[in-house]
């Protein structure tokens, strides 16, 4: 049985493969016309939700999208949905951490702590939405640590483990991130 996933990255999709297998997994890469979806929700839900019932209208076939962002307390939740663009729309994400760092310069540690959630949405064969939340908890460090990873991972750091996120070989990273405790919880909905 397929699922779709709005991406068109593949090793995200390969990564979702190992998760749901036996199910084959198809993404946006197999649609190449396919167009972006605005990402205009005011909530990670909302933006999945978005991307999953775009494509559930094309394949009319089981399909699911996430969102993800880092939520910093000391910010308020910010950057949140707004994480990939969070030092202006022609960003990168040496910009956003260099943004980041600055506004928390004043922050002692204790008081840094922040979290990556990710929502999943299903969407089933009947058209009925399943919402799946993973989060990741940590704190900001005060600098850039490693060089695995991308995002906000070299500020990430896990207190549990003395390191950042960019510290840890992929597989750990894949084994323990948001978007897999968000995955594992999709997998036990499917009764794999």
């Amino acid at each position: 049985m397929n699922i779709w996933v709005s991406t068109r990255n593949a090793h995200k999709a390969e990564e979702i493969s190992h998760i749901l297998a036996p199910y084959k997994i198809r993404t946006l890469l197999d649609l190449p016309d396919f167009p972006d979806v605005d990402e205009c929700g005011a909530s990670y839900r909302e933006n999945a939700e978005l991307k999953a019932r775009a494509l559930f209208e094309k394949v009319n076939e089981p399909v699911f999208a996430d969102d993800s962002g880092l939520e910093v307390d000391a910010l308020g939740g910010r950057p949140g949905i707004h994480s990939a663009r969070y030092s202006g729309n022609d960003t990168n994400h040496a910009r956003n951490i260099e943004k980041l760092l600055h506004e928390l310069k004043n922050v002692p540690e204790a008081e840094r702590t922040a979290r990556f959630r990710c929502v999943i949405v299903y969407i089933d064969a009947t058209g009925k939405a399943h919402e799946f939340v993973g989060t990741l908890e940590g704190r900001i460090g005060f600098e850039r640590r490693g060089h695995e990873g991308f995002g906000y991972d070299p500020v990430f750091m896990l207190p549990e483990r003395g390191c950042a996120v960019a510290e840890l070989p992929a597989a750990e990273k894949n084994a323990i991130s948001h978007r897999a405790r968000a995955l594992a919880q999709l997998r036990t909905f499917l009764k794999l």
